[in-house]
């Protein structure tokens, strides 16, 4: 994915809110224990007029060049709104180089894309409907096209009390993968298994020192971290952005929540399993120039091995992904 300045411009331009919109019934969310209330952008406020336009467009493939992909179609719940290939097809079965990130909780993030390129979740909506290899669209003709919906017109209105364009399809969209929040796992409710508690000690062990990358509630410290995957990357990943030789290969540390539903792993979905992810952070990484200092390899045991996976899968929300407010 390519984050453009073009894009970044187009926002600014767009995003004035010209109107003070009528304000709809309020949306309150349901915060699990131990999580903070998120913080709601002033000029998107949370209410059901704009919940219910965001998701009507984060599933209709309207915001793509040949309507054929929309947001769902790479962003699936059965698999924590992340997908199970390695990339992702776009329009025309166009791939790209990156494997979809899953977008729980996506509401206490403070950079987006796999490159930590962008700063607000309004603003992330709008890289994958200007990407060549995904929606291959852009803002502008999408809020044309759904100008010529009468259903589209009459909720942007209700919502932000003005006629579908940039600020109304970046705002609804943000809004509703804003209510994708996961913390009701095992591991949240204190079910873990005995199995699963000696997982939960190696994680947070000096040896492993999983946490370092993936601590706090959202089991990502939300670093641009390169972890050894390769020697030479062929998605310079943050690198795009800053032309830094120290940014080559660095990407945003994924959260380990529901990771047992969002294989293939690594930002490439060259990692099939969890097992395999372990074997690569045990061996040390493959020492890139840039690779973590976090990085330095460590002894597992088959049966220390077992019980770290069935700790990570601990950290399953199955209420999360068969929740039917989600569902199209």
């Amino acid at each position: 994915m390519r984050y453009t300045p073009y894009i970044l411009i187009l926002f600014l331009i767009l995003s004035c809110d010209r109107d003070k919109p009528i304000v709809p019934p309020s949306y309150k969310l349901e915060i699990p224990e131990g999580f903070p209330y998120p913080i709601i952008p002033e000029d998107n406020p949370l209410n059901w007029a704009t919940l219910d336009l965001g998701k009507r467009l984060f599933f209709d493939p309207i915001l793509s060049l040949d309507s054929t992909i929309s947001c769902a179609s790479c962003h699936k719940q059965e698999f924590a709104f992340a997908d199970n290939l390695e990339v992702s097809p776009g329009v025309e079965n166009r791939l790209g180089l990156r494997n979809s990130m899953s977008l729980a909780n996506v509401a206490y993030y403070d950079l987006f894309l796999r490159e930590g390129g962008v700063p607000t979740l309004e603003m992330q909506v709008l890289a994958p409907i200007h990407d060549h290899n995904e929606m291959a669209f852009n803002i502008i003709s999408a809020a044309e096209r759904m100008k010529n919906d009468s259903m589209y017109v009459k909720l942007s209105r209700e919502a932000y009390n003005r006629e579908p364009d940039a600020f109304v399809i970046t705002r609804a969209i943000a809004t509703f993968e804003r209510t994708m929040i996961s913390g009701n796992s095992q591991y949240d409710k204190n079910l873990l298994s005995e199995s699963q508690q000696r997982g939960k000690e190696l994680f947070s062990s000096n040896s492993l020192n999983c946490t370092s990358c993936h601590g706090t509630f959202l089991f990502t410290n939300q670093g641009i971290e390169n972890n050894g995957l390769y020697e030479n990357y062929e998605d310079s990943g943050r690198y795009i952005l800053t032309h830094l030789q120290e940014d080559i290969g660095k990407f945003k540390v994924p959260t380990l929540r529901n990771i047992e539903l969002t294989a293939p792993y690594m930002h490439d979905g060259s990692v099939e399993t969890l097992s395999e992810v372990i074997d690569h952070y045990a061996s040390g990484g493959k020492t890139h120039f840039n690779q973590s200092d976090l990085i330095t390899g460590f002894s597992i045991s088959e049966s220390e091995k077992i019980d770290l996976i069935n700790f990570l899968r601990g950290l399953t929300d199955e209420e999360f992904t068969h929740n039917s407010f989600f569902e199209e």
